[in-house]
């Protein structure tokens, strides 16, 4: 990750391309960080390069929604045999795809919006999940297509006002990252044992 850092800052002038690329290679399970490309864009487009904004802007919105199609169309082609490959293993498995599963046929955009926001890989098995359960392509896009806007838009406009304290704000993204994570997992958990004490319960 810090080699691909040190590549785009070098080569700010096509930063935007270096960007939309790695991103999409996000979506197929590289391991890269999408929340660190959307700061170094906003820095990127706040103190080096501010006329290129615009183009580093859509680049990563771009970059994360197209990335998620990409991650659907694996979960989709591949389904459950994702599961046994062993460098995805840590980020897939059947639990947790069958838990996103669950969450976004009950809350439909609210559980894309929540779960864009949740790394860690969630997003991916979010989208993943959708292709394993044939979720109607079209209906997937659109939905996500909201819910990537909004996150997006809202990361990018918080790093870019943000951008000359950048190493402050990925030093303190991180801490909120994990405390979305850890409240997500928490919220899992409480749901599922709520269910399973009712099913017992009848």
């Amino acid at each position: 990750m810090n080699s691909l850092i040190t590549l785009i800052t070098e080569h700010a002038h096509v930063a935007h391309w270096y960007v939309f690329i790695a991103i999409l290679l996000a979506g197929v399970n590289v391991p890269i960080c999408i929340d660190l490309l959307i700061l170094m864009s906003a820095f990127l487009a706040t103190m080096v390069i501010p006329e290129h904004a615009l183009y580093l802007f859509l680049s990563c919105l771009f970059g994360c929604y197209f990335s998620a199609w990409g991650a659907y169309w694996l979960g989709r082609w591949l389904g459950p045999r994702l599961c046994s490959v062993n460098w995805l293993k840590r980020l897939i498995n059947v639990e947790r795809l069958h838990k996103m599963k669950t969450f976004y046929e009950k809350y439909g955009l609210r559980t894309f919006l929540v779960g864009r926001f949740i790394p860690f890989g969630v997003r991916n098995c979010l989208f993943m999940s959708s292709g394993m359960s044939k979720m109607p392509f079209i209906k997937f896009a659109l939905i996500d297509a909201c819910a990537c806007t909004i996150w997006c838009t809202s990361l990018f406009a918080l790093f870019y006002y943000l951008g000359q304290n950048y190493q402050i704000v990925w030093h303190y993204l991180k801490t909120f990252n994990l405390i979305i994570f850890a409240a997500f997992s928490v919220t899992v958990i409480v749901y599922l044992w709520y269910k399973f004490r009712r099913k017992a319960q009848a």
